[in-house]
Order: C-alpha cells, then structure tokens, then sequence
C-alpha cells in the first residue's frame, strides 16, 4: 500500500475546446497542504453550490486527513467565452420572440449579443452539474496520485535519515562500555583523592572506604550508561521502517514514534559522559528534527 503525501495539486476540465454551451464547460482545481484532519474548503460559482454535499462525499473517500481547497469555474465565468448556440436553443429563442412580437408589434428583434448572452445562460441544470461532478472525479484522481508520488519522496527522505539514525546508534554502541569504565576509573581516583584528604587522621578502615567507593562508582556507572537508550531508539527505527514498508494512514502513529526517537536522542545527550556521545546525540536531534517536518506532511 502506498504512502501519501497531504501535499498536491491537481486540475480537470469538462467540455470542448469549442466551449460549446451545452457541452457545459467546467474547470475544477484541487490544493492540498497537510493538517491534523480533513478540512474541505469550497470556492463553487453560485449555481453549483447545491452541489457542495456531493463533492464533500467524494473527497471523503478519496482522503482521510490534509486541508483541501476545491475550485470551480464555469464557462459563464469568463466575459470573454462565448458559447456556441445550439439548434435547440435558437429554435426555442425564435419561438419566444415571434410570440412576444404577436403580442407586441412594435417590439425590436433581438440583436446577436442578447442571443449569445441568453445562450450563455440556457445550459441546462442537469447536464452543468454532471459535467462539474465528471470532472471533479477526475481532479480528486490526479489529486490522490499527486499525493502519492510526493509520498514516494518522503518515504525515500525517511529511509535515508533512518539508515544515518542506525548507523550513529552503531557508533556509539562500542563507546557505551567505554565511556563507563572510563567514568568509573575517573570517579574512583577522584573519591580516593577526596577520602584521603577528608580522613587523614580518621579510623576508618581502608576496606570500608574502598567499598564505599565501589558502590559509589557503581551507581555513577548506571547513571550515564545509555544502553537502554540505545537499545529502545533502534526499536523505535524498526517500527518506523515497518511501516513506511507497509504504507496506508499512518501519519499520526509516526508522529507518536517520532517523538518517541527525539526523547531517546535528547535522554542520551543528558546522560552523555564523553564528548564523542555527545556529538552524536546533537546528530541524532538533527536527523530526527528532519523527520519531524516531513512525517507532518504525512496522510
């Protein structure tokens, strides 16, 4: 199942390139750009406004999540599309003025402009609405496939930032039991130096005071080791590429796991001992904070 994007554009028209009026001519544009639901914004001319139900009913099923701006026009919109007139129509035109002019003698015929601006307006109700609804169906297509090839590229973003993510996590496996042992050597001496002043002339024994140390030295040593930490963001990694794999709604569930990888990346630059782990804590929070701006743009 693919990944989509909440990002993307898409248009369709109706009608010929004649512009013929009973053809009813209809262009429709579809924006989208990310938010927490689907948020469906309209800009319908007034006489398809009855269509407004219809159209949230198809975007409903098309997405789930995104702002989308829906845009119509209709031929009638521009002062410079002229239709072309139908036999149907100058028939029933002809009709109507040879009645009235039975009825009123002195009338004036009608000029070609009145002709053309009554045409412009004798489309039909029903065939304007199908010709909106066709090409809104075809809009909501190429919107959706829009998305889809826009979530290609996230998910490619994503892939990469995770590879860099692992491999930071690899380097900093070796430095853990390192970095304690190096801790551990580093406090003893210091606690040594420490006992030594303090109890110069003190009885307590050397057995005790080294004890003491070592259990000291011991909980210092839990304190800063980041195995844990290690252990849960490369879980977290896992779950990530799982689901970029398996594709479909999941923007939400990596934005839960997103914060998740920021906690651990934060955790192990606040217990970091070694200079090394703390670069490569700021490293991982730039990598993470990347994925953060992206996984928002996910449906």
């Amino acid at each position: 199942m693919a990944v989509y994007s909440m990002t993307g554009y898409a248009s369709a028209a109706s009608g010929g390139a004649a512009a013929d009026a009973a053809a009813a001519a209809v262009s429709v544009e579809a924006r989208s750009v990310n938010g927490r639901f689907l948020d469906l914004v309209f800009r319908l001319p007034d006489e398809l406004r009855g269509l407004e139900p219809a159209l949230r009913e198809l975007l409903g099923a098309a997405f789930r999540r995104g702002k989308i701006e829906v845009r119509i026009n209709t031929q009638r919109d521009s002062a410079d599309a002229w239709p072309t007139p139908s036999a149907e129509q100058l028939n029933r035109l002809g009709r109507l003025e040879g009645m009235v002019q039975g009825w009123l003698p002195t009338a004036r015929g009608l000029s070609v402009n009145e002709v053309l601006q009554w045409c412009r307006g004798g489309t039909p109700a029903e065939r304007l609405d199908e010709a909106t609804l066709d090409a809104a169906r075809r809009c909501i297509a190429g919107l959706r496939e829009a998305r889809a090839r826009e979530g290609e590229r996230l998910v490619a973003m994503l892939l990469d930032r995770l590879q860099r993510l692992r491999e930071l996590a690899a380097q900093a496996g070796p430095l853990v039991p390192q970095v304690v042992q190096r801790q551990q050597q580093r406090f003893l001496e210091r606690w040594n130096e420490a006992v030594g002043s303090a109890n110069a002339g003190a009885t307590v024994s050397a057995q005790a005071l080294q004890d003491r140390a070592l259990s000291e030295a011991a909980a210092f040593a839990i304190r800063i080791d980041v195995a844990e930490e290690l252990t849960r963001l490369s879980s977290h990694l896992d779950e990530i590429e799982r689901l970029l794999e398996t594709g479909g709604e999941l923007g939400k569930r990596l934005d839960f796991l997103i914060q998740e990888l920021q906690r651990e990346a934060n955790t192990l630059g606040s217990k970091s001992a070694a200079l090394e782990l703390t670069a490569i804590s700021v490293e991982m929070k730039v990598l993470v904070e990347q994925m953060r701006e992206q996984v928002q743009n996910i449906e």
